[in-house]
């Protein structure tokens, strides 16, 4: 397993990292998602150690804290072994400190996840949302106490705009508070918004992407295809009006493109598009789901090789969209294009 620094910190994450949205399946966006029980739990675990994914990554609103309390159990007796990423900021519950990231909520929240965990410090604690209502000095000045008191160790965010993280970064720069070093975002060949400005604030800035959804949110698995319905197993059913929308035409022309350069590598095109991704500019780590065992080892196919120059550029042609204003101006400038390019090219 290859091993990348989040973002300009010191800390080592492997390239390729577990997402346990799937773990116990509560309600109906969750249970779409998977309802993995506790032995199926270390199972995935088992195997993710065993190939070198180390950080496990959840959330308090994954089956309403189910999630954490899972991935909790199934590491116990190796904390000292994996890396802990969790998220807390959306709505918990209808009272007042429930949702957002004043101080009460943030504390409380660590606290509970903590406990659910079965642990006494969180690895990565970001927020998995803006909250407009609150000052972010106080958001900063409150997770900068939870860093001072050990019970954290990294703070990034989850699904910022540029704005919101830049104004954050300089707040915290100013007070020295501790920096945000990660921003879990969504980015795939169907979904590529990422690069045009939070790619470049993240170059600037030395903030690591730590890319959740790599799949398009299950539409780029080789079972969705032109002109065919959509599979009766497949969760679109279910969730396609909670994840990000994609024309159809956009997907399958990707799709069509992911085909070709499956069989010239003779890998499964969920490989091929998350490889494309570990070749992306600041992107530290990929989460990779999985409800079960084969998935999940189909995932870990994706690492130990890489495209070629002629494979990233059929890719790259057939996902690249006109960037929205203000943004296309520069992208017809070769500098701004640079920015996108895969790592080393």
């Amino acid at each position: 397993m290859e091993f990348r620094r989040l973002g300009a910190s010191g800390l080592k994450v492997p390239a390729l990292s577990f997402g346990a949205g799937t773990f116990a399946g509560r309600g109906a966006l969750f249970g779409a998602w998977g309802n993995t029980d506790i032995e199926e739990a270390r199972r995935l675990v088992d195997i993710c150690l065993e190939a070198g994914v180390t950080m496990f990554d959840t959330a308090d609103v994954y089956s309403d804290g189910a999630s954490e309390e899972m991935l909790g159990e199934a590491i116990k007796g190796r904390r000292d072994q994996v890396i802990l990423s969790t998220k807390t900021s959306l709505p918990m519950g209808d009272g007042p400190h429930d949702a957002g990231s004043s101080r009460s909520r943030l504390i409380r929240a660590c606290e509970d996840a903590l406990r659910r965990l079965g642990t006494d410090y969180i690895d990565l604690f970001q927020m998995h949302a803006f909250d407009a209502g609150t000052p972010i000095e106080e958001v900063l000045s409150t997770l900068d106490d939870l860093v001072r008191v050990g019970k954290v160790r990294y703070v990034g965010v989850s699904n910022f705009s540029g704005w919101q993280l830049m104004k954050s970064l300089a707040i915290g720069e100013k007070y020295s508070h501790a920096r945000y070093v990660s921003h879990q975002v969504y980015y795939s060949l169907v979904g590529r918004d990422y690069e045009w400005e939070l790619m470049p604030l993240g170059i600037d800035q030395g903030v690591g992407a730590v890319v959740w959804s790599p799949l398009g949110w299950g539409r780029l698995t080789g079972k969705v295809r032109r002109g065919q319905p959509l599979p009766a197993h497949s969760r679109l059913h279910k969730t396609v009006d909670y994840g990000p929308p994609v024309q159809d035409e956009d997907l399958f022309r990707v799709v069509d493109a992911l085909d070709g350069v499956a069989k010239e590598t003779g890998k499964a095109i969920p490989q091929v598009a998350i490889n494309w991704l570990l070749q992306r500019r600041t992107v530290s780590s990929v989460i990779i789901g999985a409800r079960n065992e084969a998935q999940l080892r189909q995932n870990l196919g994706a690492i130990g090789w890489t495209l070629t120059t002629d494979q990233m550029a059929k890719l790259d042609a057939a996902s690249t969209k006109t960037a929205p204003y203000p943004y296309f101006p520069y992208q017809r400038q070769e500098g701004f294009a640079r920015l996108s390019e895969p790592i080393g090219r």
